[in-house]
């Protein structure tokens, strides 16, 4: 598998403690995230777990899904199926750009890969079983970040940040 000439990228919303969800959902509400995630991806290529598949219960339109599962029998109509994070990176490798959308086990896998990491810093903690791993500063430096207050729309402050791989 060579990543090297991918542009790929991780794209998660995150509490102040790395949660990320519980119970396979995900936690708040933030319209300005899902505008902000719906503009990054659409044209694009992303990866998700089967559990996260499931979590949002359709592919996602104007995106080709693919999705990763153990289960070899699997179909699910609009989405390509394969059974690894390296199997899906190998059918993508001609994709423009490939965004890794989750769960916790696909970007555990993929933080190595990765060239860019767009964050949605959630400003609270919450209670969750699922996390995305700790961003090491010896690793990804920020290029960018915006800080957006609490409002009628978004009842949470959050930040969007994002990170480029140190070389």
């Amino acid at each position: 598998m060579n990543s090297e000439k991918m542009n790929i990228s991780i794209i998660v919303a995150q509490a102040e403690n790395n949660v990320i969800g519980k119970s396979n959902q995900l936690i708040w509400h933030l319209p300005a995230d899902l505008k902000h995630f719906k503009k990054l991806t659409t044209g694009n290529t992303i990866i998700m777990g089967r559990k996260t598949y499931d979590s949002i219960g359709r592919p996602l339109p104007n995106r080709r899904n693919v999705i990763i599962s153990r289960n070899k029998d699997l179909k699910i109509e609009g989405c390509d199926l394969v059974n690894s994070l390296e199997e899906a990176l190998e059918l993508t490798r001609n994709d423009e750009k490939v965004f890794i959308i989750g769960g916790a086990q696909i970007y555990n896998q993929a933080m190595n890969i990765a060239d860019t990491l767009f964050i949605t810093e959630v400003k609270q903690v919450f209670e969750g079983d699922a996390f995305f791993p700790d961003i090491a500063s010896d690793k990804w430096i920020e290029i960018a970040r915006e800080d957006h207050k609490a409002d009628e729309k978004n009842r949470l402050d959050y930040s969007f940040v994002t990170y480029k791989r140190r070389n």
